[in-house]
């Protein structure tokens, strides 16, 4: 993309983000609110960052929500401004990447307020800003990001709570997981086209895609094999995160009304964050907006679909 296009991209861009701050100076209609100060959400990673803003926005608009974070101390300092704020808050332990803390997390949920309505797949990693590409830490990038959205999944849905306006998942995710964006995408054609139709989907295919990734890592060869240009890793587990989504929308599409699960995924932009190096075009609350408001939607919840700047873009 030359000067030009940046430019027209910029404008754009901007000019969206003035229309979404409109938008949220309008407040949701009762016939909208299908949620209560009963309804439970539960942020990965929220102590901070995209996942704090999440969790803030969710309590704002009048949701009981659980912050989560491996540093318990961090994470209870949180939880105490937000009541300070007079928000609904609580506080649960969670390390993504441990299976025993995950069950753990689940087993409080359900013991104490019966299950949960509203799950947010925030936490994740990066080990890579600006023009760094290294792959150094690739293998936690990805248990964390992907396979810890996984485990997080696979142990929630069995207490997601019964409703009428169905339960829902919500994974943050990124554009730079395109499997077929025009920049940054996989060179291998036929694993695009695996990834991009719903029929050849499995889990099989994504966790052979994201071992074969690592193992080309640790032999040296990822460079000369054609996965994305820009942070790899993070992109890699972002591509992974997008194709699982998918599969389990289809999956959770066959159960019956008032058990439904809605999952869905969405791209922040690129935030202003530790992530980051605080390099980024937009401040974490704009960043947060999109995924509070596809939770949030009312009516007829979309399900398998990818989200940026309160519009669906492709995968």
């Amino acid at each position: 993309m030359g000067k030009k296009g940046k430019a027209l991209a910029k404008e754009r861009r901007e000019k969206r983000l003035q229309e979404i701050s409109e938008l949220r100076k309008v407040a949701y209609a009762p016939s909208e609110r299908w949620w209560s100060s009963e309804t439970v959400a539960a942020v990965t990673g929220s102590n901070r960052g995209i996942g704090y803003e999440i969790a803030r926005q969710l309590a704002v608009h009048g949701l009981h929500v659980i912050v989560t974070s491996r540093d318990s101390k961090h994470g209870r300092e949180v939880v105490g401004s937000l009541r300070e704020e007079g928000l609904s808050v609580d506080y649960c332990q969670l390390d993504v990447l441990n299976e025993v803390s995950i069950q753990t997390f689940a087993r409080w949920i359900s013991e104490k307020y019966g299950g949960l309505d509203i799950l947010v797949n925030n936490a994740g990693v990066n080990f890579n800003t600006g023009s760094d590409n290294s792959v150094e830490y690739a293998e936690r990038v990805i248990n964390t990001n992907y396979f810890g959205v996984k485990r997080m999944i696979e142990a929630v849905i069995p207490i997601m709570r019964p409703s009428i306006y169905g339960a829902r998942i919500l994974n943050v995710s990124s554009r730079l997981g395109r499997a077929n964006g025009r920049r940054n995408r996989v060179d291998d054609m036929t694993l695009r086209e695996q990834l991009l139709r719903d029929e050849c989907l499995s889990e099989e295919l994504i966790d052979g895609m994201v071992l074969k990734f690592l193992d080309q890592v640790k032999n040296g060869t990822w460079v000369s094999n054609g996965w994305p240009q820009m942070f790899t890793d993070y992109s890699v587990s972002k591509l992974a995160v997008n194709a699982y989504t998918r599969l389990m929308a289809k999956r959770l599409s066959t159960r019956p009304d008032g058990e439904k699960v809605y999952i869905n995924c969405f791209c922040p932009g690129w935030v202003k964050t530790a992530m980051t190096g605080w390099q980024g075009n937009v401040s974490a609350e704009e960043g947060a907006d999109t995924g509070v408001w596809v939770v949030l939607k009312s009516g007829l919840a979309d399900t398998g679909k990818f989200f940026a700047e309160r519009r669906e873009i492709s995968f």
